[in-house]
């Protein structure tokens, strides 16, 4: 199982977690986040992908971002049309669409988004975009009868690995484990001691 690490900032603290080599490691760059990126990122190995957050961004400010930080891959998580996530597509980085759920989802309007992203990511229905720190249903997705991989986050800590395990033997196409706030000191500083056996966990599902 793939897992994302997202809300990083702290130079010292990147560096501790490619250690631990996350598939994926997330930068915001939407102003209003405690975990904003206003700074240089350091390069990643090739095998960890960095991916760029985004929330309803000027599509000149994405492609800018992307040059600036050699992103990997956008994640949008406001109200990006399916015609805005295919231009975002042809800036030749992987796109993940975010959509909020919490007890109820209907996934039939995903059927616009079907081919201008390649994953979809499910995420907790709250005051913000993303990053609201507790979970939706996860009852939910047995409704999900789409072929498209999808990230799943919201509130993710480490005592949920039962829960992950039991939506792996599920069958769904599930691609990555995205997880923040329940790894971290503090807003875009994570717990490395905390995130390295989930992470050794994961691997093994």
């Amino acid at each position: 199982m793939k897992l994302k690490v997202c809300g990083m900032r702290d130079p010292e603290n990147i560096s501790a977690l490619v250690s631990l080599k996350p598939d994926y490691m997330g930068f915001i760059f939407w102003s209003s986040s405690s975990r904003y990126v206003d700074r240089e990122t350091p390069k990643l190995p090739e095998s960890i992908k960095k991916t760029g957050v985004f929330v309803n961004a000027s599509l000149d400010y994405i492609q800018s971002t992307i040059e600036d930080h050699e992103l990997k891959a956008v994640q949008l998580h406001g109200e990006e049309s399916p015609a805005y996530c295919s231009i975002v597509s042809e800036f030749d980085v992987e796109v993940i669409k975010a959509f909020s759920i919490q007890k109820q989802f209907d996934f039939n309007s995903l059927h616009p988004y079907e081919n201008s992203c390649d994953y979809y990511l499910f995420d907790t229905k709250g005051p913000l975009p993303g990053g609201n720190g507790y979970t939706f249903d996860w009852t939910v997705l047995k409704e999900y009868a789409e072929r498209k991989p999808f990230f799943l986050s919201g509130g993710i800590g480490p005592d949920q690995l039962d829960e992950i395990c039991g939506l792996i033997n599920t069958k769904l196409p599930l691609h990555a484990i995205d997880v923040n706030s329940k790894f971290e000191r503090s807003p875009g500083l994570k717990n490395i001691e905390l995130l390295e056996p989930f992470k050794n966990q994961l691997d093994e599902l």
